[in-house]
Protein backbone atom coordinates (compact mmCIF):
# COMPACT_ATOMS: atom_id res chain seq x y z
CA UNK A 1 0.00 0.00 0.00
CA UNK A 2 1.38 3.27 -0.73
CA UNK A 3 1.55 6.57 1.64
CA UNK A 4 -0.99 7.73 -0.45
CA UNK A 5 -3.34 5.05 -0.76
CA UNK A 6 -3.07 4.94 2.92
CA UNK A 7 -3.06 8.84 4.04
CA UNK A 8 -6.65 8.56 1.94
CA UNK A 9 -7.91 5.67 3.79
CA UNK A 10 -7.47 7.72 7.02
CA UNK A 11 -8.48 10.97 5.56
CA UNK A 12 -11.59 9.26 4.22
CA UNK A 13 -12.06 7.89 8.11
CA UNK A 14 -11.79 10.96 9.27
CA UNK A 15 -14.46 12.65 6.83
CA UNK A 16 -16.83 10.01 8.15
CA UNK A 17 -16.60 10.51 11.66
CA UNK A 18 -16.25 14.40 11.28
CA UNK A 19 -19.33 14.40 9.45
CA UNK A 20 -21.34 12.48 11.70
CA UNK A 21 -19.98 14.63 14.57
CA UNK A 22 -21.51 17.36 13.01
CA UNK A 23 -24.76 15.86 11.24
CA UNK A 24 -23.61 16.13 7.76
CA UNK A 25 -23.83 13.82 4.95
CA UNK A 26 -20.12 12.90 4.19
CA UNK A 27 -21.29 11.99 0.57
CA UNK A 28 -20.92 15.88 -0.18
CA UNK A 29 -17.86 16.06 0.60
CA UNK A 30 -15.61 16.41 -2.92
CA UNK A 31 -12.36 16.74 -1.17
CA UNK A 32 -10.66 17.37 -5.20
CA UNK A 33 -13.14 19.96 -5.28
CA UNK A 34 -12.06 22.01 -1.98
CA UNK A 35 -8.27 21.12 -2.80
CA UNK A 36 -8.53 23.09 -6.22
CA UNK A 37 -10.08 25.56 -4.46
CA UNK A 38 -7.85 26.34 -1.81
CA UNK A 39 -4.89 25.66 -3.89
CA UNK A 40 -6.39 28.21 -5.99
CA UNK A 41 -7.11 30.93 -3.47
CA UNK A 42 -3.41 30.59 -2.11
CA UNK A 43 -1.80 30.81 -5.17
CA UNK A 44 -4.04 33.01 -6.58
CA UNK A 45 -4.29 35.72 -4.08
CA UNK A 46 -3.50 34.77 -0.21
CA UNK A 47 -2.41 31.59 1.52
CA UNK A 48 -3.59 32.82 4.62
CA UNK A 49 -7.56 33.30 2.95
CA UNK A 50 -7.36 29.35 1.79
CA UNK A 51 -9.44 28.27 4.80
CA UNK A 52 -11.33 30.97 5.22
CA UNK A 53 -13.02 31.01 1.31
CA UNK A 54 -13.82 26.74 2.20
CA UNK A 55 -15.58 28.27 4.96
CA UNK A 56 -17.23 30.83 2.74
CA UNK A 57 -18.26 28.19 0.39
CA UNK A 58 -19.40 26.06 2.84
CA UNK A 59 -21.55 29.32 4.52
CA UNK A 60 -22.88 29.34 0.83
CA UNK A 61 -23.78 25.47 0.66
CA UNK A 62 -25.58 25.55 3.59
CA UNK A 63 -27.55 28.73 2.98
CA UNK A 64 -28.39 26.95 -0.49
CA UNK A 65 -29.67 23.72 1.53
CA UNK A 66 -31.82 26.03 4.37
CA UNK A 67 -33.79 27.81 1.36
CA UNK A 68 -34.30 24.13 -0.07
CA UNK A 69 -32.12 24.72 -3.28
CA UNK A 70 -29.42 22.34 -4.57
CA UNK A 71 -26.60 23.82 -4.01
CA UNK A 72 -24.71 25.22 -7.09
CA UNK A 73 -21.01 24.35 -6.28
CA UNK A 74 -19.62 25.11 -9.30
CA UNK A 75 -21.14 28.70 -9.78
CA UNK A 76 -20.55 29.26 -6.51
CA UNK A 77 -16.48 27.99 -6.30
CA UNK A 78 -15.93 30.18 -9.68
CA UNK A 79 -17.72 33.26 -8.07
CA UNK A 80 -14.99 32.74 -4.98
CA UNK A 81 -12.17 32.77 -7.64
CA UNK A 82 -13.51 35.63 -9.68
CA UNK A 83 -13.55 37.17 -5.86
CA UNK A 84 -9.72 37.75 -6.13
CA UNK A 85 -8.71 41.09 -6.25
CA UNK A 86 -5.93 41.89 -9.15
CA UNK A 87 -3.00 41.22 -7.77
CA UNK A 88 -0.43 43.41 -9.99
CA UNK A 89 2.21 43.45 -7.37
CA UNK A 90 0.11 44.67 -4.59
CA UNK A 91 -1.46 42.45 -1.47
CA UNK A 92 -0.62 39.96 0.54
CA UNK A 93 0.28 36.25 -0.65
Amino acid sequence: MTDLIAADEEWHDWIVAACAAVGVDDAAVDVTAIHALTRDIAHGFARPMAPVGSYILGLAVGAAAARGAEPPIPALTTALRASFPALAGTGPR
